[in-house]
């Protein structure tokens, strides 16, 4: 059975520490519940079995990259707001509309990322 929530995230992550900067993050703007992933399977095991409500993606991970993931997710549940955190942003060159934050996260512009999401669902 899939649980859907729109305040719960997924967080695609294989630094721990970044992770949970990010989900404090997303507490902070209104997320409640949050799954981390570090490679693309478990990232899509982990959608799968709780639909999030926004998905964070770091785009250099173990066993692949974050779009991998992004996209076997959609592909697999359908549209679902995402955003990229990174230090790699020149990998997104072919992501013509990719929401972006940079490493080290700004919490400011993470902050306005989010809301750059949410005003596209």
């Amino acid at each position: 059975m899939l649980e859907t929530s729109a305040t719960h995230a997924l967080i695609i992550e294989d630094e721990l520490i970044v992770a949970m900067e990010v989900e404090d993050l997303l507490r902070e703007v209104g997320f409640t519940s949050f799954d981390i992933a570090a490679t693309p399977d478990h990232a899509l095991e982990r959608a799968t079995q709780h639909r999030p409500g926004l998905i964070t993606a770091d785009i250099r991970i173990m066993g692949g990259t974050g779009i991998q993931a992004v996209k076997a997710i959609t592909e697999r549940l359908g549209e679902i707001p995402y955003l990229y955190v990174t230090g790699n942003v020149d990998m997104l060159s072919d992501q013509d509309h990719a929401v972006v934050v940079e490493k080290p996260i700004n919490p400011r512009h993470f902050r306005r990322a989010c809301a750059n999401v949410a005003s596209r669902r």
